[in-house]
């Protein structure tokens, strides 16, 4: 019985391997919230450029918010630097009716995400390497997702044959992107299983 404190300590250890490899960094996604009387996005997450047309780099100065065309821009300017622009992906070609709004705050990567039909481009920080942490906040002051004309839902763009971080998700309302309760579940699978070992062999042990 001695064999049993380290025999759980190793399952538990597998357990926990498990429920950290089980899943690839998330997507680069931006999230559109409202937050008090201003309306704010955040970006974060990694992009995989496999699958990409890689433009060219260009000088890209300001940038909002522009629902009709599937554009969204989070991230402080770089002013004069030149970001990397990539096509290839396909998506909604709008996410709402409103036109051209700038935001009052900014900080972060800049990236730039334009959707609409016929001109589908990626702007990226000159040099982002595939895999790499981006992390970007947008803030529209004095603003609802009405007056910005966004409709609240789930809008992904996608590119390549489907491997980790091939696409690029917005989510209006503040919604989290589920993960179908795969993480959770290996975890309590992994768990009832250990008390289930250790019932048996409390049991065999009684018996000897």
């Amino acid at each position: 019985m001695k064999a049993l404190p380290k025999l759980r300590l190793t399952l538990f250890g597998i357990a926990l391997t498990s429920l950290f490899s089980v899943r690839p960094a998330q997507a680069y996604t931006v999230t559109l919230e409202q937050s008090g009387s201003n309306v704010v996005a955040n970006g974060s997450g990694a992009i995989n450029l496999t699958g990409l047309t890689f433009e060219g780099s260009f000088s890209i100065a300001g940038g909002g918010i522009n629902p009709s065309l599937a554009v969204i821009v989070t991230g402080a300017s770089p002013g004069s630097v030149n970001e990397d622009r990539y096509q290839g992906f396909s998506g909604p070609t709008s996410f709402g009716s409103g036109g051209l709004s700038f935001p009052q705050g900014r900080s972060g990567d800049f990236v730039v995400f334009e959707g609409f039909l016929g001109a589908t481009f990626f702007y990226v920080p000159h040099g982002y390497m595939s895999g790499d942490a981006l992390s970007s906040r947008s803030t529209w002051n004095n603003a609802t997702f009405a007056s910005l004309g966004a409709t609240p839902g789930t809008y992904e763009w996608t590119w390549g044959t489907g491997l980790p971080n091939q696409n690029f998700t917005l989510i209006i309302g503040g919604a989290g992107v589920p993960d179908g309760g795969s993480t959770v579940s290996l975890l309590d699978f992994a768990l009832f299983g250990l008390a289930a070992l250790r019932r048996k062999l409390s049991s065999q042990g009684g018996k000897s």
